[in-house]
């Protein structure tokens, strides 16, 4: 398996690339080593899906192939352009080419439903606002919110409804590329799956390519064409690979490689004991407050 999928050809024979493409990117945030020389490729109409443990940089990015991060070192590329070589305003341009949904929504809490996913709408085009109220209706329908949901605030739906209202919205602006970080956080069993449709379906409808962050296997099995597993930096060699796993959901579930079995059964094993030296290593001495293991547990600071 290789890091860099193959690229495109057009009939003419000319390489077109990958869509979107991760070169020897590493982050560092002071001392703190997060991403060390990733290098993915992904092409037009894929699903990426990126699992790992919590500390080992999946957010962090997620967050480098919009440039709400900047790379310490390396390059991430769209349609073959360096974002880090972008103006502020040829970047806030791209950014529209991109959907974002965010773990917690982040829906603007004084706003409607209906002004949340029209927001964008408003902001980067000049669409009359007849026009505007057609397109958010037929998003709260692709997305299965009834129309009532329009006139509430974030705070009056359910925590599914928002995460419905919040990938809408990502959608308003028909993007090419739609990145979700924790997608079915928080859901019940039921909602996460009708949150994996919603992601089968805007691939389906448009080609669209997608990245998702997740946790959750069944999220990653379901709607992932290739999944890669990152590791943190902590637990690996100077030498070692981060994605310590690339392939398809079947050939991850025939990895024999124990760190990639431990995630995907949801095992702790030796963790526990672990957990605690890395702890007394980096001077957080074990006093049972959950907050100890706070440093390992953000994917970005």
């Amino acid at each position: 398996m290789t890091a860099l999928a193959s690229t495109a050809t057009t009939d003419a024979g000319r390489s077109t690339g990958p869509l979107l493409e991760v070169d020897g990117l590493s982050v560092q945030f002071g001392e703190q080593a997060v991403l060390r020389t990733i290098s993915i490729a992904i092409p037009a109409g894929q699903t990426l899906v990126i699992v790992g443990e919590s500390g080992c940089g999946k957010t962090v990015l997620l967050k480098t192939l919009i440039g709400l991060v900047k790379p310490t070192a390396g390059d991430v590329r769209f349609e073959g352009q360096s974002i880090s070589r972008l103006s502020e305003r040829a970047l806030a341009h791209l950014r529209t080419r991109y959907g974002f949904v965010f773990q917690g929504a982040a829906l603007f809490d004084s706003l409607s439903i209906f002004e949340n996913i029209a927001f964008p709408l408003r902001e980067h085009t000049r669409l009359p606002e007849s026009e505007i109220r057609s397109i958010v209706d037929e998003l709260l329908a692709e997305v299965g919110l009834p129309r009532s949901a329009a006139a509430k605030k974030p705070v009056q739906i359910s925590g599914g409804m928002r995460k419905r209202a919040g990938l809408a919205r990502a959608l308003a602006l028909d993007p090419p590329v739609v990145l979700y970080d924790e997608p079915t956080t928080g859901l019940d069993p039921i909602m996460s799956d009708v949150i994996n449709e919603l992601i089968l379906r805007v691939r389906a409808r448009s080609g669209v390519t997608s990245v998702v962050v997740t946790h959750d296997m069944n999220t990653a099995r379901k709607v992932g064409d290739r999944i890669i597993m990152l590791y943190p930096l902590f637990r690996l060699g100077a030498a070692t690979s981060q994605i310590v796993f690339e392939g398809t959901p079947a050939e991850l579930d025939r990895c024999s490689d124990p760190r990639i079995s431990q995630f995907v059964e949801g095992r702790a094993g030796a963790r526990l004991t672990e957990l605690r030296d890395e702890q007394e290593r980096a001077g957080f001495p074990d006093t049972g407050s959950a907050d100890d293991e706070a440093p390992h547990e953000a994917d970005s600071p």
